[in-house]
């Protein structure tokens, strides 16, 4: 349940960088959805262990893996447009 909950965030996020925020605008809506859910993923499910904020039991919910996964979608987000303003890749 937490992956499903990781993968919304990180949508969310790319969502609301695009309309929002007009993060990642050139490349269009898809991707930034698309790189918010690998940055969600990412965050919650390997940042948080590293940290050691991830639940031992898997169906359980952690706030703090959730908040892992929500910046590491926010930096996802933002390092990928930075990347587009700097190199055009």
């Amino acid at each position: 349940m937490n992956i499903v909950i990781w993968v919304l965030a990180g949508a969310a996020i790319g969502w609301v960088g695009y309309a929002g925020m007009h993060v990642n605008s050139e490349r269009g809506l898809f991707i930034s959805v698309v790189i918010g859910i690998t940055g969600g993923f990412f965050g919650g499910n390997v940042l948080a262990p590293m940290f050691g904020t991830a639940p031992a039991d898997p169906s359980a919910f952690s706030l703090l893996a959730f908040l892992a996964a929500v910046a590491s979608a926010v930096g996802c987000v933002t390092l990928t447009d930075m990347i587009y303003e700097r190199y055009g890749v």
